[in-house]
């Protein structure tokens, strides 16, 4: 098995991107979509190519194995990548669970509390030996552009990871560092999953943007045009109890102007400056609908989930709570019914010593 092989999990947009960049720089890359949504795959499953554009790497990448056999994807490297929504989380951790074996590392790009939601299912179905790990942003700015083709607009530069258990640190970061260079750690996965960078803005973002967006059908740069100082200033309070949850945990939290622009998005500011000032997000445009993945997905694994967590360890989220409220509404589901609870965490009743000592060591 060459050290250069990796298994990414997913077929979306920055699966796809990823499988081609890495595939680019010579990694023998295997590529592995759940079989009821085998059809992402099918553009690509007999020429196992995938066209690259963009700012990374660019050509015609050859896809090593392209398969939707979990057993032949697990088989294929030490190293996975699991790169899908968060809805779809669980739902790989219980296909993967009866096949993953010892000595193996997942990691989840990007998490928003994932690794402990595998860790939770993994436990459950007997599985142990697995390092987890999850990434808080996706590594590129990136998108399908045509069914065999991604397109990279942007490279993220400065990538944070928590691993659990958090001992195992600095091993995986030397694993995944020659995938993904100047990769930094965070002290455990919890402080990585609250260190997200879509949640604090894309609710907040859309939900103040709803007629724009509805009337325009997503016809506008979000970022450049919906993210105006107003909104940012909203944004940036939904990031104060953000950070005030990572602060009952014992975390200092960057705040999310500073982490857009360590990570590369745009020049150091406030946020409103740093996201006008970037050329990656200013060429974004907001979704189609107000039925996209930046409500239903960030809502439900992002501000729910924390304000969950945040209620665990006495901290109110009332900004967040207003948002899965209103939310729920224009989703047309309920977020906190949806949610990512402290139960489906592996966490509840935790106080913050026993939460400490399960992430460092990964036992209960």
């Amino acid at each position: 098995m060459s050290n250069r092989s990796v298994t990414i999990m997913g077929g979306g947009n920055t699966a796809f991107a990823v499988a081609a960049n890495l595939s680019l720089q010579g990694h023998e890359v295997t590529l592995y979509e759940l079989p009821e949504f085998a059809e992402s795959l099918a553009p690509i499953r007999d020429s196992k190519v995938i066209n690259l554009v963009g700012v990374a790497e660019q050509g015609a990448a050859k896809i090593h194995t392209v398969t939707t056999d979990v057993v032949e994807a697990l088989a294929a490297s030490d190293l996975v990548l699991l790169i899908v929504p968060a809805y779809a989380h669980r739902r790989f951790a219980e296909v993967c669970a009866p096949h993953l074996r010892q000595g193996q590392t997942v990691v989840v790009i990007p998490g928003t509390l994932g690794a402990l939601e595998w860790s939770k299912v993994l436990r459950e179905a007997g599985t142990t030996g697995v390092t987890l790990a999850e990434v808080d942003t996706a590594p590129y700015v990136c998108r399908k552009t045509a069914p065999d083709t991604a397109t990279i607009w942007g490279v993220v530069t400065s990538l944070g990871m928590g691993v659990l258990p958090a001992t195992e640190g600095e091993r995986v970061r030397r694993m995944i560092d020659p995938l993904f260079p100047g990769m930094s750690l965070y002290p455990d996965v919890m402080a990585a999953g609250l260190s997200a960078i879509n949640p604090v803005v894309h609710p907040a973002g859309v939900l103040m943007n709803a007629g724009r967006i509805e009337y325009s059908r997503g016809e506008f740069y979000f970022y450049e045009e919906g993210v105006s100082p107003s909104v940012a200033k909203v944004i940036m309070q939904v990031d104060a109890e953000r950070r005030a949850i990572g602060n009952a945990l014992g975390y200092e939290l960057l705040p999310a102007n500073e982490g857009f622009h360590n990570a590369g998005f745009g020049p150091q500011g406030d946020l409103w400056a740093t996201i006008n000032g970037s050329l990656m997000l200013t060429r974004l445009k907001a979704p189609g609908s107000l039925d996209s993945r930046w409500l239903t997905e960030d809502i439900p694994y992002g501000i729910a989930s924390w304000s969950l967590v945040g209620k665990q360890f006495g901290v109110d989220t009332p900004l967040m709570r207003s948002f899965v409220d209103i939310g729920s509404i224009v989703i047309g589901f309920d977020g906190w019914e949806s949610a990512r609870t402290p139960e489906n965490l592996g966490i509840a009743g935790m106080d913050r010593e026993a939460l400490k000592i399960f992430l460092e060591t990964g036992q209960l």
